[in-house]
């Protein structure tokens, strides 16, 4: 099954607002002076971009502790309705189906649910996920993952890698149910194989702007 949606434009052609928010969703919070470096915009052009992004509620400024002497650094981050503009899979549909189904059976039917679920996904990911080395499964995973709405990608380091989900299309139905993201972790510590451990280091439903999962070797790396 393909997840996958419309999302904003990041490309050069995109308007300015639009890149500004994914850089925000993609990159986290960024101060004005940053967003028009790494968008190639002049500081002014960055100013009234980022403003008419605050006028319009998808932006807010979050106060930064200064390095050393000096004001605070304000960094944009995205508000809820900023989130929205990402893709997020029938959200409203999908809670109101959790709610008449812990209403009619109870949380075990919710688990039997979760479950299901977990075993479809377990195939699908299976047959996308096939390469011989960690690293081969873990971007086939990321890819299929970005299919399904969640703007992941791999990135190394010396412990391992990490597998960065940027949007979580399923957000407001993992309020409602957190059982969605424990299946998710079982899942991907599967693929990773039994030479590797998964843990998660940050989650969005713990008040973090992304899901990162360390996945790191059980036998150091070369």
């Amino acid at each position: 099954m393909n997840y996958a949606s419309k999302s904003l434009d990041n490309s050069a052609e995109g308007k300015p607002a639009e890149r500004i928010l994914f850089f925000i969703k993609s990159k986290g919070p960024s101060p004005t002076a940053r967003l028009a470096q790494m968008l190639e915009m002049t500081p002014e052009a960055a100013r009234q971009q980022v403003q008419k992004l605050v006028a319009a509620g998808l932006i807010e400024g979050r106060q930064q502790d200064a390095a050393g002497v000096g004001r605070p650094r304000q960094d944009w981050v995205l508000t809820d309705a900023g989130n929205r503009r990402f893709p997020d899979t029938h959200a409203q549909m999908t809670v109101q189906l959790i709610g008449s189904i812990r209403q009619l059976f109870g949380e075990e039917g919710l688990d039997k649910l979760v479950a299901q679920r977990e075993n479809e996904a377990r195939l699908l990911y299976q047959q996308a996920c096939h390469g011989a080395t960690v690293p081969e499964r873990l971007a086939q995973l990321a890819a299929i993952r970005t299919e399904e709405g969640y703007m992941a990608r791999i990135e190394a380091d010396a412990q391992g890698w990490l597998l960065i989900e940027d949007h979580c299309p399923i957000c407001v139905a993992a309020r409602t149910c957190q059982g969605f993201c424990r299946s998710e972790l079982q899942l991907f510590a599967e693929i990773a194989g039994p030479g590797a451990s998964v843990t998660r280091e940050q989650h969005v439903l713990a008040g973090a702007t992304r899901c990162v999962y360390r996945i790191a070797p059980l036998q150091k790396l070369a």
